[in-house]
C-alpha cells in the first residue's frame, strides 16, 4: 500500500509528484531543494546555507511521515558544482550520527530553479 505524505513544513511539490510516499515500513522523500516553505522562494546564501535549508525541508517531511533524519537509510545528493562537496559534506555530516546512511553524490548539469544542491532520502518509518 502506498500513501502520499504532505506537510506545510516543506515546500509544496512544484510538479506532478508527492513530497514523499510511505510504502510499508519505508518512506521515500522526493528531492528537496533550498526553498523556504513559507515563501516558496530559494534561500539566499552559499552552499552551506542552502544545504541547511534542504535538511530542514527533509526533516519536516520525515516528521509528517512518522519518521526522522535518525531513521534515514539512504541519501542521494545532487550538486550543481562538485567544488561545493566539502562545504556540503560538512553540513550533511552534522545531521547524522553513526551509522551514517548509505549515500551517492552526483554532479548534475542543472538542478530545479538553479539550486546548488538537491537531496532525496529513504527512511524507515
Amino acid at each position: 500500500m502506498r500513501e502520499a505524505v504532505s506537510t506545510a513544513a516543506a515546500p509544496a511539490a512544484i510538479g506532478p509528484y508527492s513530497q514523499a510516499v510511505r510504502a510499508g515500513s519505508l518512506v521515500f522523500v522526493s528531492g528537496q531543494i533550498p526553498l523556504d516553505p513559507a515563501t516558496g522562494t530559494m534561500v539566499d546564501g552559499d552552499i552551506a546555507v542552502q544545504t541547511h535549508r534542504v535538511f530542514r525541508n527533509l526533516a519536516g517531511i520525515l516528521e509528517a511521515a512518522g519518521s526522522s533524519l535518525d531513521r534515514v537509510v539512504r541519501a542521494t545528493v545532487y550538486l550543481a558544482d562538485m567544488n561545493d562537496f566539502g562545504a556540503m559534506n560538512e553540513v550533511y555530516g552534522s545531521y547524522f550520527s553513526a551509522p551514517a546512511p548509505a549515500r551517492s553524490t552526483i554532479q548534475a548539469a542543472r538542478l530545479p530553479r538553479d539550486a546548488r544542491v538537491e537531496i532525496d532520502v529513504i527512511a524507515e518509518v
